[in-house]
């Protein structure tokens, strides 16, 4: 078999990108030629992660099936979050732990996906079930993707087999997981220099809901006010990518890592569902969301069941 691609979604964080380069480690450790690629720019915090463990970042790509017979999707099911060519290439594995949604083959595959807070958690286990040692600089990267997910294990998708994995990945890695963390929280949560657009496309993820297609962005800060301070330039840009790609919903979900809690920011035709979803109270198109900062397990659910009414 000719080159396997490994990538998780576009607009890629720290999950996609250490998860990618930790299994295509292991697929070539197990013989197959596999390379992790990006489908999407580097974040702040990931760049961290990668420094710190001494890793460049994977390659970026816009279309995989013209450079491989098969791919493997790490963090990631959804075909409008894949590659733009994903029907158009044998997809062999996927390894994931959110819902699965418009995903289908025509082939068998591999597919492993669990109810747990990163994908490095599953990819600890595969390591594990193969026989492989994790060496420490993977060891580092596999940590920080379950930090980031969990927002330093604070997040309700903190599971107890991502508390195990942590705990031997940071072992493996010799780092102190609560220090390391927060360093890498924080190299992340400086939004102040952002573009408008950096800030819109850093973690946002499309989906579809009750026949509407929806764009959940998030963005994690230790201050509010740096994403506010220019509310109105952003409305006028998400009004904008809500005409050109016909959505119904726009949320912005900004993150507070300090007081665990989102204020989002909600435009669209469905923004008053949205909000009322979740029974909250929207004033010039903000909504305070209380103790919410996971997308994957506290707002996902909740606009899928509220917007497929």
């Amino acid at each position: 078999m000719s080159k396997v691609l490994v990538f998780g979604h576009k607009n890629p964080d720290t999950d996609s990108i250490t998860s990618a380069i930790a299994y295509a480690h292991l697929k070539n450790e197990l013989g197959m030629e596999a390379e992790a690629v990006r489908l999407g720019e580097v974040n702040d915090e990931t760049a961290y992660a990668l420094e710190k463990f001494g890793f460049e970042a994977p390659r970026p790509v816009k279309l995989v099936a013209g450079e491989a017979d098969g791919v493997i999707l790490v963090d990631h099911n959804e075909f409008q979050q894949s590659a733009d060519d994903i029907a158009d290439v044998k997809i062999l594995e996927v390894v994931d732990h959110h819902r699965i949604a418009n995903f289908e083959t025509a082939d068998p595959l591999y597919y492993r996906a669990e109810p747990v807070g990163c994908t490095a958690t599953i990819l600890n286990k595969l390591y594990k079930e193969n026989g492989i040692g994790i060496p420490a600089e993977i060891a580092g990267l596999m940590l920080s993707a379950i930090i980031s997910d969990s927002l330093l294990f604070k997040s309700p998708t903190f599971t107890g087999e991502d508390r195990k994995a942590a705990d031997e990945l940071a072992e493996i890695a010799g780092v102190n997981a609560e220090e390391y963390g927060l360093a890498m929280l924080k190299a992340g949560a400086d939004l102040s220099k952002k573009t408008l657009e950096e800030l819109v496309n850093m973690d946002a993820k499309e989906f579809e809901m009750g026949g509407k297609k929806v764009v959940i962005a998030q963005v994690n800060t230790v201050d509010i006010h740096d994403v506010l301070s220019r509310k109105k330039e952003l409305e006028d840009l998400l009004y904008r990518v809500i005409a050109e790609r016909e959505l119904g919903l726009y949320m912005l979900a900004i993150t507070d890592i300090l007081n665990n809690d989102s204020t989002v920011l909600v435009l669209g035709s469905e923004a008053q569902a949205a909000c009322g979803a979740f029974n909250v109270p929207m004033e010039d198109n903000l909504a305070v969301l209380k103790g919410i900062v996971s997308r994957k397990k506290q707002i996902v659910p909740v606009l899928t069941e509220a917007l497929s009414k």
